[in-house]
């Protein structure tokens, strides 16, 4: 336990020293927390215990959780009234594309196609986080900045569906005895988690509205507001729902009902060390030796999934009559890729154990660290060209 608390001290001090070390390259804090858990991890200096380290799931939990209410906000009537459709099509293009690429270009490749198809469904997950995280340290604010909060926040729901559709083809395709009704019975399934997910989301929505008129200061909203986020987080995984989009819909509801911000803002309280505690400590976690096991599909794949996503972000975006700047950079901002996509891997290895290659989970794993390292560069480039990082 003191052996814990000791790491936990470290991880917040290395996080801060690469960050003020890094900020001189004009990094992303995100990106120095990820490259401090690195330095920290096993491969170099060996602080963080292998116990401290399984933690990681639980806090990915609870920091996307926090995360996807926030971004629950972007859904309020008004905004989609301003940037609803525009986000649609932006993440319906995104999705998309993302699969499409990655799919035809592996298998022109030579890869198997149900494995294409796979590496395909898993292409289009992102990591919210990663991006929200460089939003709130720039202070980015605007038209872009507003497209890419609601576009990585409804993303993953379309995501799963692909994936969902990605994996009954490839059962079909490689699997005895699996015949082609497995796939509407997927997607039947995939949109019942979605939908179950939602309505858990607004219904404690309703719930947390109804209970904040019982509080006033903002401690008690506070603990009132965290309280709903982990009830919720904990309802959805007992159900075996997503809890992402469970708590994206629980954002958007009490949005929508109370138009005061101070239920969002008031996190902004305990939410940065948990983000700094997080990021490290996925730092501290990855597999940096599969770098070199990535192989040519894995390159092929690191360079397919993020043009893939550009170019259907971009026709989203366009055929959305969106000006200029959201059309040539939102695509930038989609780039990292985090948890959704090891989640998913880990359930084709475990659905495909005897048929899939073992390379498969490894160039996620691998390309995913890239993603989640060198992601967030294009996220602060697409919000710096687009002239939306606070400089007061």
């Amino acid at each position: 336990m003191a052996n814990a608390i000791l790491v936990s001290g470290l991880i917040f001090l290395f996080g801060l020293a690469f960050s003020k070390i890094l900020e001189k390259f004009k990094l992303p804090a995100v990106t120095s927390y990820l490259i401090a858990g690195v330095i920290m991890g096993p491969y170099v200096l060996n602080l963080v215990p292998v116990k401290l380290i399984n933690l990681t799931t639980l806090v990915a939990n609870v920091i996307l959780s926090i995360v996807a209410f926030s971004l629950g906000r972007t859904f309020t009537k008004k905004q989609i009234e301003t940037i609803g459709k525009a986000v649609m099509l932006i993440s319906w293009g995104e999705v998309l594309g993302a699969f499409l690429l990655v799919s035809i270009v592996l298998y022109l490749a030579g890869m198997p196609l149900y494995t294409a198809i796979l590496f395909g469904g898993i292409a289009p997950a992102t990591a919210p986080a990663a991006t929200i995280m460089v939003i709130r340290e720039y202070r980015a604010k605007g038209i872009f900045t507003e497209t890419l909060l609601g576009v990585v926040a409804i993303d993953d729901a379309w995501g799963i569906m692909v994936f969902a559709l990605a994996e009954s083809v490839a059962k079909v395709l490689v699997l005895p005895g699996v015949s082609g009704s497995i796939i509407i019975h997927s997607l039947i399934l995939s949109l019942v988690h979605i939908v179950g997910a939602l309505a858990l989301g607004a219904v404690l929505g309703v719930l947390l509205a109804l209970g904040s008129k019982l509080v006033k200061n903002e401690t008690n909203i506070l603990l009132l507001v965290f309280g709903f986020i982990l009830l919720n987080t904990g309802l959805a995984l007992h159900f075996n729902l997503s809890d992402l989009l469970a708590n994206m819909a629980l954002g958007a509801v009490l949005a929508n009902i109370k138009s005061d911000q101070i239920y969002f803002n008031v996190l902004k309280r305990i939410d940065w060390p948990l983000y700094v505690y997080f990021f490290v400590l996925t730092g501290s976690s990855l597999e940096i030796p599969l770098l070199k096991h990535m192989g040519f599909f894995g390159l092929l794949y690191l360079i397919s999934r993020p043009l893939g996503e550009y170019i259907g972000a971009f026709t989203g975006a366009l055929i959305g009559k969106m000006e200029k700047k959201i059309r040539n950079y939102i695509g930038l901002g989609l780039v990292p890729q985090a948890g959704v996509a090891l989640g998913l891997a880990i359930l084709v290895r475990n659905e495909f154990q005897n048929t899939i290659a073992p390379a498969f989970l490894t160039t996620i794993v691998a390309t995913t660290i890239l993603y989640e390292v060198f992601g967030p560069l294009f996220t602060k480039y697409a919000l710096q060209t687009t002239g939306e990082i606070y400089t007061g």
